[in-house]
């Protein structure tokens, strides 16, 4: 039985990339004038900023990418379907609230943060207890799923405070929230193409 649909994988692998490319893109445009080590993704997305529409169509085409893979990964629990879509839905209000050129925002960095949280707890909420659940779905990789990003946003919000490397900080968290929805299907797939055999 296929537990999600082939068209899962494009989608959900198509999500980092997009990301990863649009931040390059990005900021490549906006020249050395931007350093990815201490500057957000934000910075890139923000009005005026050269790589803006770069940005902000990563954003769009990454909630997306979400939104479909939620939909086509019918083995996960529906609490975790519903936060990963959630977090392709905060991808589209982060590209309406964009972060303004200079200074910070209480309405984005809030809105961000509902999107990082969401994209966080999914793996969690998305496992299955069950001892037949494919790998990426069981509760101790999502468990640590979940705790890694968990520490990699703690990491980011210290390196903000400190004015420290918040943007390699903010680059890994999210490089780990776009990838792991790929991780997840591709189990889920190789699982329905080896059964485990019944007893």
């Amino acid at each position: 039985m296929q537990l999600v649909p082939r068209w899962a994988l494009l989608s959900s692998g198509c999500a980092p990339v997009l990301l990863v490319g649009g931040w390059t893109i990005a900021a490549l445009l906006e020249g050395p004038a931007y350093d990815p080590v201490a500057q957000t993704i934000s910075v890139l997305a923000a009005y005026g900023s050269a790589g803006f529409w770069v940005m902000t169509g990563a954003f769009l085409a990454l909630g997306v990418c979400h939104l479909l893979t939620a939909w086509g990964l019918r083995a996960a629990a529906l609490a975790g379907r519903v936060a990963l879509g959630g977090g392709g839905v905060s991808a589209f209000v982060v590209v309406l609230l964009p972060a303004p050129s200079s200074g910070g925002s209480l309405r984005h960095g809030s809105v961000a943060a509902v999107g990082f949280a969401l994209l966080a707890v999914w793996p969690l909420l998305a496992a299955d207890r069950g001892g037949a659940a494919p790998w990426g779905l069981r509760p101790v990789p999502s468990i640590v799923a979940t705790a890694s990003m968990c520490v990699g946003a703690a990491w980011f919000v210290i390196e903000m405070h400190l004015h420290g490397a918040a943007g390699v900080a903010e680059r890994l968290v999210t490089s780990i929230q776009s990838l792991l929805p790929f991780v997840v299907v591709a189990s889920c797939l190789r699982h329905s193409d080896h059964p485990r055999p019944s007893h």
